[in-house]
C-alpha cells in the first residue's frame, strides 16, 4: 500500500527550535500562507487574518515584546533565530475564532515542513496584541479592534536536522461500535 504524503508530513513534522538566518523565499511563503487560507473554518466565514513578516526590525520588535511577555533574560529569543514569522489573528466576535485560528496553524506548519521549512508554534500573540504595542501594526493593514492574536508561525530553515516521532502515548483511541 502506497504511503500517503499527507499522513506522512503529519507524522513526519515537528517543531523547529534552532533556525539559520537564511531568509525564505517570497515563493515558499506565498504557498505556505496559501495553505493557511484554506483551513477550515467555522461555518466557512474564513475569519482568520494572516500577517507575514520578514522585515527584521518588526520581527526583532515583537520577539522582544514576547519574550517580555514570557518572562526570560534579556537576550533570549522566543523565535529561535526565525527569519520569518506568520501571525495568525482571528475576528474575536466568531465563536470559533480560536478554533479557526487554531486550523490555520496547522496548516501553516504542515506547509512549511512539506516545502523543506522548519516552523514552531509561538504562544503569547494574543498578550502581544492585549498590550497595545501593536495597534500601529493593525492600523498600517487597515484592522481595527476585534482580532485576537492565536500564534505566531515561527518559520525558516532549520539549523538542526529533525528529530524522529516519539512513540505516541497509548490509551488514545476508541471505537465504540
Amino acid at each position: 500500500m502506497t504511503r500517503n504524503v499527507i499522513l506522512q508530513a503529519m507524522q513526519e513534522r515537528r517543531s523547529c527550535r534552532n533556525f539559520k538566518p537564511d531568509a525564505v523565499p517570497k515563493e515558499l511563503l506565498d504557498q505556505i500562507l496559501e495553505a493557511g487560507l484554506y483551513a477550515a473554518s467555522g461555518r466557512g466565514k474564513q475569519a482568520t487574518v494572516l500577517i507575514a513578516i520578514t522585515e527584521k526590525a518588526l520581527r526583532d520588535r515583537i520577539a522582544e515584546a514576547n519574550r517580555k511577555i514570557g518572562g526570560w533574560a534579556e537576550g533570549f529569543d522566543p523565535f529561535y533565530g526565525a527569519p520569518a514569522m506568520i501571525l495568525v489573528l482571528a475576528d474575536k466576535s466568531r465563536p470559533t475564532f480560536l478554533y479557526d485560528g487554531s486550523l490555520v496553524m496547522g496548516n501553516l506548519m504542515l506547509a512549511a515542513h512539506t516545502l523543506g521549512l522548519g516552523s514552531c508554534w509561538i504562544h503569547r500573540a494574543k498578550e502581544e496584541l492585549e498590550s497595545g504595542d501593536f495597534d500601529d501594526l493593525l492600523r498600517s493593514l487597515g484592522l481595527g479592534e476585534g482580532y485576537e492574536g492565536i500564534g505566531h508561525c515561527a518559520l525558516g530553515y532549520a539549523a538542526d536536522p529533525l528529530p524522529p516521532p516519539p512513540p505516541r502515548n497509548p490509551g488514545r483511541v476508541f471505537y465504540k461500535f
